[in-house]
């Protein structure tokens, strides 16, 4: 009989389906161990970690500046688009930031003035990573959709692409292919390339502004218009060949290949209206991790899985180092509800396969916790699975965790910082005036003497008041009647007794001696 127990690892919502929890420890007649699942990242949206890449060189209006007009107004052609000017430009990156009150911004192509040259453009999105489509993904233009273009996909960061979608007021003039709608397609169809008319004929309505390729409606030639029987959408895509890999991508490309006409032919006489402008792209989806991570995080740079199964790999496509036993194998949605994880395994492990990355042969079951957890964790980690790196130490990142060295020694100044303990970077926690990674500097207006202290007094002698002397840019020498870090106070103000017999405000040459003789005697200077 089988008794799950109270500790779930990982449990993040996922839209979408059910494959959220890669792993839960249970307990059955046979003792604890570990139960695996399929498991994937949520679903988010992809253009928050894109690298974007407009070409070719010099198809970004606004170098020169130019003007333009549009077709609603085609004959007041008093707009002008500038790159020296902030308020003018129209930069790749505004197809990606957040419109406020309503706003739009957006890149904008350099105008047909070349014609009867094609206006041709490529818009490249790049993930580094490969990602998974869950829904539509949608273009926004601004003054008209272009007559002709095609989105394109590449599986191997941009060697190689492949067709997607064709876009065309007439399919069989522009790619002598007949038009089609993604509706219309069937269950052997589903992956087709097809092209459509849908989006590119001229509405002369401002509204009309969208280019889709239809994820959803693809979707749901399995799962039902309203995408309730994901069951059988998950037994597809896990069946049907090829279908898994038509979703994913690691780059897409638009080629913009004809722009907005306005419904007319080409007025030769006017060409500042015809040109390309893309206000948004939202392209939704989530890490492809081979069923092996159900999160995914933005580090140095790129997207990477956080492996479950004791798998490995930006998109966990290998098994570790210490779990070699059987070759590894992607993650399966099958058998429903929960798939089949296709865990790594390590030869002879106990307790389920428990992981410890290589850092502890031993485990132990905590009986009032239902936990397991690795003993004596070595290579200076620590935690459950030895995952986590000691006090005093700080992960490695071109490291995997079952590397030897995948800890680090802080060494933080024992002076400069206030403890031995560093952050994830290796950057210690610095006293007031010391600085560095290793707090074993001093900040700008401070020196080192066991410590960082303050400079008090600049090179002229300027900074102690009251006749003090500045003594090697470290410390004013104050007279007698006189007290603080600059010689401000006098001690009159503060002690009414340090007044009777105290000598005027200027001390005298005796005086100053017998100051400096009194800061040697406490260690400030060195004579």
């Amino acid at each position: 009989m089988l008794y799950l127990a109270a500790l779930l690892v990982h449990c993040v919502p996922l839209a979408m389906g059910q494959y959220d929890i890669c792993k839960s420890w249970v307990t059955t007649d046979d003792g604890p161990s570990w139960e695996f699942y399929a498991c994937q990242p949520k679903a988010m949206r992809m253009k928050d970690y894109v690298t974007v890449r407009v070409d070719p060189a010099g198809i970004t209006c606004g170098d020169p500046p130019e003007r333009f007009c549009t077709h609603e107004n085609p004959y007041l052609c008093s707009d002008e688009c500038d790159a020296s000017n902030p308020d003018l430009a129209h930069p790749p990156k505004l197809m990606f930031d957040s419109e406020d009150e309503g706003l739009a911004t957006y890149w904008q192509s350099v105008t047909w003035r070349r014609y009867p040259e094609p206006l041709l453009a490529n818009i490249t999105l790049s993930w580094n990573k490969s990602i998974e489509l869950t829904d539509d993904i949608v273009i926004t233009f601004e003054y008209g959709r272009p007559t002709i273009m095609m989105l394109e996909k590449s599986l191997d960061n941009g060697r190689t692409w492949h067709p997607y979608q064709y876009y065309a007021d007439d399919c069989m003039e522009a790619f002598s292919m007949p038009a089609r709608r993604v509706r219309d397609l069937s269950t052997t169809s589903a992956n087709r390339v097809l092209c459509t008319e849908e989006y590119s004929r001229w509405a002369g309505s401002k509204k009309e502004k969208t280019v889709r390729f239809e994820v959803r409606d693809r979707f749901a030639i399995f799962a039902g218009p309203d995408l309730k029987n994901m069951d059988n959408l998950y037994t597809r895509l896990e069946s049907a060949k090829g279908l898994k890999d038509f979703f994913t991508v690691t780059d897409l490309r638009m080629r913009l290949l004809r722009p907005a006409l306005g419904g007319t032919y080409v007025q030769r006489e006017n060409l500042y209206k015809y040109f390309y402008a893309v206000s948004n792209i939202e392209v939704t989806g989530r890490c492809k991790c081979n069923l092996h991570a159900n999160l995914c995080t933005f580090k140095e740079g790129s997207l990477q899985c956080e492996c479950e199964h004791n798998t490995t790999g930006q998109d966990c496509g290998k098994c570790k180092k210490n779990f070699r036993s059987r070759s590894w194998r992607a993650g399966s949605y099958l058998p429903l509800p929960n798939g089949s994880p296709n865990a790594c395994a390590a030869a002879g492990s106990a307790f389920g396969n428990c992981e410890c990355y290589g850092h502890s042969n031993r485990c132990s079951y905590i009986d009032f916790l239902n936990v397991v957890t690795c003993v004596s964790c070595k290579h200076n980690t620590r935690g459950q699975h030895c995952q986590h790196c000691r006090l005093g130490f700080y992960r490695n990142s071109s490291a995997e965790l079952d590397d030897e060295n995948v800890c680090i020694e802080c060494n933080c100044n024992q002076i400069g910082s206030m403890h031995d303990r560093c952050n994830e970077t290796g950057y210690c926690e610095c006293r007031e005036g010391a600085t560095g990674p290793k707090c074993d500097d001093c900040l700008p207006n401070y020196y080192w003497r066991q410590g960082c202290f303050p400079n008090v007094c600049d090179d002229e002698l300027l900074l102690c008041q009251n006749g003090g002397t500045c003594y090697q840019n470290q410390r004013c020498i104050c007279p007698v009647g006189f007290k603080g870090v600059l010689c401000q106070q006098s001690r009159c103000e503060v002690d009414k007794k340090d007044c009777d017999g105290a000598p005027g405000a200027g001390g005298s040459l005796a005086t100053v001696a017998l100051g400096v003789l009194a800061l040697q005697l406490r260690g400030w200077v060195d004579l």
